[in-house]
């Protein structure tokens, strides 16, 4: 199912701030609360619905991340994203997206649906741990990413996970479960063309 509005709206929990009410928005919004408030995270090393920007073919693309967790530095150094189904099944897709994310690649990414989660290793692409205690803790978040080193991706690496990635993020286009998904093909909104000359937000 893609994100769509339900018409109404509601209060952001990190900013504070009335938004849109979409499908998944409850979802986020639980997600930021359990960062924060069971794990210890402050609200403003979070940042929420960060666009991870792509490009294929010459055109550019980006898919909505759902959190992103920064360093002191303001440095990407953890990834979540919310997925409806099976949680296991969107593994490689959350590596792909933890090695393109501008200022990345982020070294570690969570995939969860609020109530199960996977911690990846980004790099690697391997599974750390299963289940929502798997979710470290912020102290223990930043004694993970200690001495990491962050490389940009060749070229020609990063061209093939891009492909990568807009396969799986293009078979969106097929799940849609009602009328409220009208848009053109590939132009969803979760997957969504830059307009030409915009800039990419780091």
């Amino acid at each position: 199912m893609h994100e769509v509005s339900m018409g109404g709206t509601l209060r952001d929990y990190l900013s504070g701030e009335e938004i849109v009410e979409t499908t998944y928005e409850e979802f986020r919004q639980t997600l930021a609360k359990i960062l924060v408030e069971e794990h210890s995270y402050p609200k403003e090393s979070l940042k929420a619905k960060v666009d991870l920007c792509f490009n294929i073919d010459g055109e550019e693309m980006c898919r909505t991340i759902d959190l992103v967790i920064y360093d002191t530095e303001g440095a990407p150094i953890l990834m979540v994203m919310f997925c409806a189904g099976d949680v296991g099944s969107y593994e490689r897709e959350a590596v792909c997206a933890g090695k393109l994310l501008q200022g990345g690649p982020v070294p570690y990414v969570i995939i969860s649906d609020s109530m199960d989660a996977f911690l990846l290793d980004a790099i690697s692409g391997k599974t750390i741990a299963h289940g929502m205690r798997s979710v470290p803790d912020y102290k223990e978040l930043l004694s993970m990413v200690e001495g990491y080193k962050r490389e940009p991706l060749p070229a020609e690496r990063r061209a093939k996970i891009e492909r990568i990635f807009y396969t799986y993020t293009g078979f969106l286009q097929g799940t849609c479960c009602s009328d409220s998904c009208s848009l053109p093909p590939i132009r969803k909104i979760e997957l969504k063309k830059m307009p030409k000359g915009k800039n990419m937000k780091k």
